[in-house]
């Protein structure tokens, strides 16, 4: 499956416009991360704990596009975006969505 955040592929035809591709994952924070981010809020420095988890849940809701956009036949996700929003105090939401499409 390509994936591009570009509207087009060079040297490539889109044959056919599919739907909006779309996956997402709810991820919500834990004590043992909160303890460390606690601390490392004090001392300064990267919140690896938070790290971890925010690309963990961008892999999770890119894969979840990939595997709809693959039931709707596509072989190709143009125009790909992700974004993040909070559902309730300590999780959020991450979102990945792009264009379907079948490539010539």
């Amino acid at each position: 499956m390509i994936v591009t955040t570009t509207e087009s592929i060079p040297n490539r035809e889109i044959e056919q416009i599919l739907d909006i591709a779309r996956g997402s994952t709810v991820r919500a924070r834990n004590i043992g991360n909160d303890i460390m981010a606690s601390f490392k809020n004090i001392v300064g420095g990267e919140v690896e704990e938070y790290t971890k988890l925010q690309a963990e849940s961008r892999e999770q809701a890119m894969q979840r596009m990939i595997k709809d956009a693959e039931r709707m036949g596509a072989n190709a996700i143009v125009g790909f975006r992700i974004t993040s929003s909070t559902v309730m105090q300590g999780a959020s939401e991450i979102l990945a969505y792009g264009t379907a499409v079948k490539l010539k």
